[in-house]
């Protein structure tokens, strides 16, 4: 069988004994562990209230029987509440030591490479627009306002799904946070991270009375446009859906 990228990937970042793929870690270069838009208006997202989101009664292996692919949506639209705990089980704080900021979900070495951003096209209080989401603060920065249903549909392979969905989550990568300790074995741990992250808005999905669909398939380049970022050094690599399922 001839030798394709995939299978040269696998095999150059491949790790043994007395090889290990990466190199020693330049403090003096580390990279920002958090982007932020400093010049972006700002919408503080409100915490869930313990007690009356469909997450309190929700267990665990109860939302994992009934996770589903959901690609039909209908009204109401989500609520600024609903995104902010979507966005929580995301890259929620969970606790912070030592100069880390622990998350909900896993990521090699606590590097957390992957950003957050959604495209809003129909929450209650929220201005329709792209957004990224400012993990510390717990903040929606607004980087471009604006109905972007037709282009955040076309840059996901043109499935009207994106353009039907009340938000849809992009995620990209910062290439260098994971580069800088792991070398080019960097490239396997993106794409877990952004798995673990995708996961997590799923299943809170489910507890919130909410439906989601992964998308893995999208245009890089539009994608990234959309988003206003250099798909070399922070490509987009995940996407996913949210809405109220359609017929309730």
């Amino acid at each position: 069988m001839d030798e394709g990228i995939g299978e040269r990937y696998l095999r150059e970042t491949r790790h043994g004994r007395g090889h290990l793929v990466g190199g020693r870690m330049d403090w003096a270069r580390q990279p920002s562990w958090f982007k932020t838009y400093p010049e972006a208006p700002r919408v503080a997202l409100p915490p869930l209230t313990p007690g009356t989101e469909a997450a309190s009664a929700a267990g665990l292996f109860d939302v994992l029987a009934r996770r589903r692919s959901v690609r039909e949506y209908g009204p109401p639209p989500l609520d600024l509440e609903e995104l902010g705990g979507l966005l929580w089980a995301a890259a929620g704080v969970t606790a912070r030591q030592m100069g880390f900021a622990f998350r909900t979900a896993p990521s090699a070495g606590g590097l957390f490479p992957i950003e957050h951003y959604v495209v809003a096209n129909s929450v209650t209080d929220l201005e329709p627009g792209v957004y990224h989401y400012a993990v510390l603060d717990e903040a929606l920065e607004l980087l471009r306002g604006g109905d972007h249903r037709l282009t955040v549909a076309r840059a996901a392979l043109d499935q009207a799904i994106a353009a039907e969905a009340d938000a849809v989550f992009v995620w990209t990568a910062v290439l260098e946070r994971s580069r800088w300790k792991y070398g080019q074995r960097f490239a396997r741990y993106i794409f877990l991270d952004a798995g673990h992250i995708a996961g997590n808005v799923a299943l809170a999905a489910v507890a919130m009375g909410l439906g989601s669909c992964q998308i893995a398939a999208f245009f890089d380049n539009e994608a990234a446009a959309l988003l206003g970022v250099d798909e070399d050094e922070e490509p987009v690599v995940y996407m996913t859906t949210v809405g109220r399922p359609a017929g309730g």
